[in-house]
């Protein structure tokens, strides 16, 4: 096997907990548990670690394989499927998670006879659209009869609760006024049951604007949370809030340089497209010094999603296996072997820790 330093992507494990520890107090003076998100590390399991360490009451995934190395790494805290089930799927939703979103009949007879035939007993959160359009019910009065079907007929299912989606796909916020929507959709959910519901799950990173604010709906008792521990970007780079009480510094991407020379900013003869069929903008700059390195867009998504850490170093470009960057104005001598680092964001991670080429390195 090639033994391969560079690319790297270190992961402060001390932060991390230390993240989960911060989000889980802000949230549980609310009355509010988190379920721990690692789709965004790829669901490393050491990082899942981290947020049971950091008080997550369960762990969440869109992905069945990382929710199975999470329990194969011995964490013990319940485990979440985010994604509402492929029927396909249905014996390994039972067999590997406690709890899932789910949003058709069909699939909660199929959940419901596995389960029997798995001697499980298997929670499910109905999930209600609210406007962003992704999953779950629109119609209300469909979501509540088949609540009704699951408490009354469903033997092997428990109806744990209500949940939704905002912000992942129609942009709409997670307003008080939205999250007072699902209240009222559980409300009338109990009322046709004759019982309260365990959750009402309010949403993900972006309701935690609520809980920074003050004004999440009483009722609001379980979030669903990545970004907002992972990195704890989102918050303040889109909506202004103050994250400074967070680790943004969690993940360090690092890169090794292969070249270093003065070259023309703008290609030189009849342009076409790049390696992607694109046709960038370029501006002419005149004769700059640049830095060529060992990743490429393959590797961390796109160069919007990487930020250089050192200044007077901009990314101006990248191909598949190479990114560009402009060191005029860097005040180190840079040369073949130096390293730069990086932050990156939620949609680099995603990247970087799901890549062969690039090592993980715990610190």
């Amino acid at each position: 096997m090639v033994k391969q330093l560079y690319p790297r992507v270190e992961i402060n494990l001390e932060y991390l907990k230390e993240n989960a520890e911060q989000m889980v107090k802000r949230c549980a003076d609310k009355g509010i548990e988190i379920a721990g998100v690692i789709k965004g590390t790829t669901g490393l399991p050491e990082c899942a670690r981290a947020f049971a360490e950091g008080g997550c009451t369960m762990i969440a995934s869109s992905r069945l394989e990382q929710l199975e190395d999470a329990r194969n790494a011995g964490i013990e805290l319940p485990f979440l499927l985010l994604r509402v089930p492929m029927p396909s799927e249905v014996p390994e939703v039972i067999r590997l998670t406690d709890i899932s979103l789910n949003s058709e009949l069909s699939v909660l007879k199929a959940l419901n006879e596995e389960a029997g035939r798995q001697n499980r007993k298997h929670e499910v959160i109905l999930m209600a659209d609210l406007g962003d359009l992704r999953e779950g019910y629109w119609d209300k009065n469909e979501m509540t009869d088949v609540a009704e079907q699951v408490e009354t007929g469903m033997e092997h299912l428990e109806l744990a609760g209500v949940g939704t989606n905002l912000g992942c796909y129609g942009s709409i916020l997670a307003t008080k006024e939205k999250l007072d929507e699902l209240v009222d959709v559980a409300e009338r959910i109990e009322a046709r049951i004759g019982r309260k519901l365990r959750y009402i799950s309010g949403g993900a990173t972006s309701s935690l604007m609520r809980v920074l604010d003050g004004d999440i709906p009483e009722r609001i008792n379980m979030l669903r949370c990545g970004e907002g521990i992972l990195l704890a970007r989102d918050l303040e780079l889109f909506y202004g809030y103050d994250m400074s009480f967070m680790h943004q510094d969690v993940y360090t991407l690092k890169a090794e340089i292969i070249e270093v020379k003065e070259k023309p900013t703008h290609p030189v003869g009849q342009i076409s497209v790049d390696a992607f069929g694109h046709t960038p903008d370029y501006v002419d700059r005149g004769i700059r010094k640049r830095a060529l390195l060992g990743i490429g867009k393959v590797d961390y998504g796109s160069i919007e999603d990487i930020f250089p850490r050192e200044k007077g170093v901009q990314v101006i470009g990248a191909s598949s296996d190479h990114t560009i960057l402009d060191v005029e104005e860097c005040g180190r001598d840079l040369k073949p072997g130096d390293i730069v680092d990086f932050d990156i964001n939620y949609a680099s991670l995603v990247y970087v820790t799901n890549c062969r080429n690039v090592q993980i390195v715990y610190v």
